[in-house]
């Protein structure tokens, strides 16, 4: 009479385990082993002793510039993208009406748009403001000359 496991094909061997105190994919120590003799190496300037000047330095190849005008310009422009996709956002989410009243006018606009107007209000006194202190400066420079 046989039974079911008798039935089963025969099983592969295991893997050999590896050493105690070092995973299995991690590559035995043998192949991870180069002579320093390969290893590349780069030219040092030596260190000058104390007390001594060091030799002048050559300039090497200098890098390319990473920050330029276009760069900048790019950089406001996606700076500017960003501050009108969160606009878009504030006014889509604002949009309840509110009822203003300043000196004799009275009416009723979205919140998004009244808080919109006081900000653009209060940027525009902050200008005045820093423009009439640099016209202040500018006398008091042409002044003293």
């Amino acid at each position: 009479m046989t039974t079911p496991a008798d039935n089963r094909p025969p099983e592969e061997p295991l893997p050999p385990r590896p050493p105690a105190g070092r995973l299995a994919d991690e590559p035995a120590p043998s192949e991870t082993y180069r002579d320093p003799a390969s290893i590349p190496t780069t030219e040092v300037e030596p260190i000058p002793a104390p007390g001594t000047t060091a030799p002048p330095i050559s300039p090497g190849p200098t890098a390319p510039r990473m920050f330029t005008r276009i760069s900048a310009a790019w950089l406001g422009v996606w700076a500017g993208i960003l501050v009108v996709i969160l606009l878009i956002v504030f006014i889509a989410q604002n949009t309840a009406g509110v009822r203003i009243r300043f000196l004799w006018m009275d009416g009723v606009m979205p919140t998004a748009l009244a808080l919109l107007i006081a900000g653009v209000g209060g940027a525009i006194i902050a200008m005045a403001v820093a423009a009439a202190r640099i016209v202040q400066l500018r006398r008091l420079v042409r002044r003293r000359r």
